[in-house]
């Protein structure tokens, strides 16, 4: 069965144009041209990826993402022709995974489109558990726990955080996080793993403000260390 992908541009033209590529990529693909029609249709189609305006008439696509992101860990690409760097912060702050700045090829599209499903759906070569003090990574399952508490992650999420935890203690730059978790055909910059990282502490601390777990190496980067549970 092949993925379905939902697009939601108020540009008839960009939907047709990427409902075309996409379509030929192997997907199947819903539309919606505003952010109200976006979430009847996410209701009723339940698509596997969603592909999503930030300007939208009405309901605009931040408060969709936020919306979506109440009930579900899809991935989201964000089309944006907002230039500041704050507008494309708050997407991911709110839980996209990617962002696309017009304009853009419809092949980019398609090919970080391919590229985060790679990311979700790769299976382990075997079982694999990684756990540093109280926290559980299952990456058969793709869960992460915490203190027998469930943690809900997004696709990049949870491969950032995968990539910490790989190896504890050891500081990362965000250039090697951008690298490591989310691949060379990401080209983002380097400011969208702080807003990531935000997003981890604010689902793994109890103070995201005085985080244990990821500490910031001011200057350097950012590395997963316990030690300050003890």
């Amino acid at each position: 069965m092949s993925k379905k992908i939902l697009v939601v541009d108020d540009e008839p033209q960009i939907v047709k144009v990427l409902k075309a590529y996409l379509e030929k990529a192997g997907y199947q693909v819903v539309t919606a041209s505003d952010g109200n029609a976006a979430l009847s249709t996410f209701q009723r189609e339940k698509p596997d990826f969603l592909i999503l305006d930030l300007n939208l008439p009405g309901m605009d696509g931040l408060d969709v993402c936020k919306t979506v992101r109440r009930d579900s860990n899809i991935p989201i690409l964000m089309l944006t022709a907002r230039v500041e760097e704050t507008d494309r912060l708050i997407g991911l702050e709110l839980g996209a995974d990617d962002y696309v700045v017009k304009p853009y090829s419809p092949r980019e599209v398609v090919a970080r489109v391919k590229t985060i499903f790679r990311r979700t759906a790769a299976e382990p070569l075997k079982t694999e558990i990684i756990q540093v003090g109280d926290l559980i990574i299952d990456l058969e399952k793709h869960t992460v726990n915490l203190a027998n508490r469930s943690i809900e992650l997004t696709p990049t999420e949870f491969e950032i955080l995968l990539t910490l935890a790989r190896q504890p203690k050891r500081v990362f730059t965000r250039l090697q996080i951008m690298e490591l978790a989310q691949g060379d055909a990401f080209e983002g910059y380097e400011r969208t793993i702080d807003a990531h990282i935000k997003n981890i502490r604010n689902k793994l601390e109890l103070n995201p403000k005085k985080p244990i777990y990821i500490q910031t190496v001011f200057g350097l980067g950012y590395k997963l260390d316990t030690d300050q549970n003890a």
